[in-house]
This record gives structure tokens, C-alpha cells and sequence, in this order.
């Protein structure tokens, strides 16, 4: 899923090419992506943009007469930058937004179609599809430290909450993790200010570096290869790589729809996190730390 990282690039392009300009006509490929009907999306048509914002992981466009379209990629959204009146692909194709100096298609490679556009009108409806979590980058140590201890969560879980935190997901969320050297799985209420203090530094630097990277990547051309797993990444999408830091293979567990990527050796002492299809599967088996790991591993087991 595009986050905040990604979706700051997509922000940045879409206005050097979209503010100012006249969205002539959306056009609506697949029924499933539109989920407003008040205002009809016609609504938009001929409308000036005159803003586009980041709203959490959504992308908004700011039209005259006080109207917001909303952009959610979801897993599977993306957006791609094609010459005016480009036709919207057949497969994976749900919208085209159509201007004079080019068109936005929204596309999703997925069966799971659920990526969504949105019309609303005023702010206080714009503000009714934002989950409220504050900006990461905004946020001063005070207002963070705050948000960590609100709900009694794994760290995981916290940093990833759309209600506490503002466009963190799985990826980012593993990496600063790392870079503070906590575990995934430690309880928000076992926090102290000194570990708040680190995770809320790892969080700046983590999520600043990142954008930056990606804008520069990019380059003048309009973001085409938005992805959760990049080159560079410490342990995100990088199960049993070595660490960069100590050179310990990657650990994940999974759960749901996600997963967590850590080193076990800079983040947990060395003590495996248990993932619970697999620990309930090997009971007494499971390896507690990475040298049982190791001599499992070894022996074949």
C-alpha cells in the first residue's frame, strides 16, 4: 500500500501538473471504485483544481465550489501519468481523470477491487473520511508520546492505526521500528520516555529520508514504480536477508492480512517473536532464539 512516503510523491507531481488546470472530465471505468453519489461525480467536470493535499494514505483534489475529490489507492492503487485523453486500460483500468495538459489513470492490479473515489462537498465532509491520525511530521515529541500511550497497543499496531498516526502502514512502520531497535510486539504501555523519545526520532528521520529519497528517484518524471519493497530497505520485505546492521538474517511473523519484519538480534535480543500459524503448528518445537533457529536450520530439521 502507497504511504506516506509514496503518496507525498504523488502529491508533489500531481501539482506541478494538475493546480490551476481545469479537470474537464472524469471518466469512471469500473462502477465498484465510486463510492459517493452526493454530489454526482459529474460535479466535478469543468471544475478548476485549486489544491491537492495528502489526507492521511488519500489523495485530494481540491475543485471549485468548496468540492474534494478523494483518492484512496489501498493495497493495489496507482496512479499513472498518460497524455491527454489516454484510454483507460481494459483490465485493471477503474478511472481517468482527464486534463488538458494530461490524464491521471487510476488503476488497480488486484481482483480485490478496493481502491475508491470519493466526491464530497465542504470541509467539514472532507474531514468525515479522514481516520484523524495526527501528521507524524508535524507532530512535536509532546503530541507523539501522547498518541503512543492513548490506547494500549502493540508498537505495531500503534504506529500503523490510521486513527493515532497519519500514513504509516506495514513498510514504513517496520523500518522505523528498526532504526529505533524496538520490538514490533512491545507494548505501548511499557514505554518509557526515553523509548518514546527514540521511536519518535526514528519515526522523523525514517519517514523524511525516505520522501526525500523517493522525490529524487523520481525526478521530473511522474512516480511509475510505487512499491512497499525497495531497494534499501533495512527489513522490510527482506525475510532471513542479513541485517544491515549486524548481519543477523530477517525475522517476520505474520498475522492477518500483514506481517512484521524484524532482526531479532538488534530489536529483540536475539528472542524470536512467535508467529502463530507456525508456533502453533511445531508447539514444543518452536525455536525461542535465533541460535536455535541456527541449529534447527542445521540439522535439517
Amino acid at each position: 500500500m502507497p504511504e506516506l512516503p509514496d503518496v507525498e510523491v504523488y502529491v508533489a507531481h500531481l501539482r506541478r501538473r494538475t493546480l490551476g488546470e481545469v479537470l474537464e472530465r472524469v471518466r469512471i471505468a469500473s462502477p465498484f471504485v465510486l463510492r459517493s453519489y452526493d454530489p454526482p461525480i459529474r460535479a466535478a467536470d469543468g471544475k478548476r483544481v485549486h489544491a491537492i493535499r495528502r489526507v492521511g494514505k488519500r489523495i485530494v483534489f481540491g475543485l471549485e465550489d468548496d468540492l474534494w475529490l478523494v483518492v484512496h489507492l489501498m493495497i493495489a492503487g496507482r496512479l499513472r501519468w498518460r497524455d491527454a485523453g489516454a484510454k483507460v486500460p481494459g483490465k485493471v483500468g477503474l478511472a481517468a481523470f482527464d486534463f488538458s495538459s494530461g490524464t491521471a489513470l487510476l488503476t488497480e492490479a488486484s481482483s480485490k477491487k478496493r481502491a475508491s473515489l470519493h466526491l464530497v462537498r465542504g470541509e467539514s465532509a472532507l474531514r468525515d473520511v479522514d481516520p484523524g491520525g495526527i501528521e507524524p511530521l508535524d507532530a512535536d515529541l509532546e503530541a507523539f508520546a501522547s498518541v503512543i500511550r492513548r490506547e494500549r497497543h502493540t508498537l505495531k499496531r500503534a504506529l500503523t492505526d490510521p486513527h493515532l498516526f497519519s500514513g504509516i502502514g506495514n513498510a514504513y512502520s517496520d523500518e522505523i521500528l528498526w532504526r529505533a531497535r524496538l520490538s514490533p510486539m512491545r507494548p505501548t504501555s511499557a514505554m518509557a520516555d526515553e523509548q518514546i523519545a527514540v521511536l519518535y526520532a526514528a519515526t522523523q528521520a525514517t519517514l523524511r529520508e525516505w520522501t526525500e529519497r523517493l522525490m529524487a528517484e523520481a525526478g521530473d518524471d511522474f512516480p511509475e514504480k510505487v512499491t512497499a519493497f525497495r531497494p534499501g530497505m533495512a527489513v522490510h520485505g527482506r525475510y532471513r536477508e542479513a541485517c544491515p546492521a549486524c548481519g543477523a538474517p530477517v525475522q517476520r511473523i505474520a498475522y492477518a492480512e500483514n506481517e512484521a519484519n524484524y532482526c531479532a538480534r538488534c530489536q529483540t535480543g536475539g528472542k524470536l517473536l512467535a508467529d502463530r500459524s507456525l508456533s502453533r503448528l511445531l508447539r514444543g518445537d518452536w525455536p525461542k532464539t535465533l541460535d536455535e533457529l541456527e541449529r534447527l536450520r542445521t540439522s535439517g530439521r
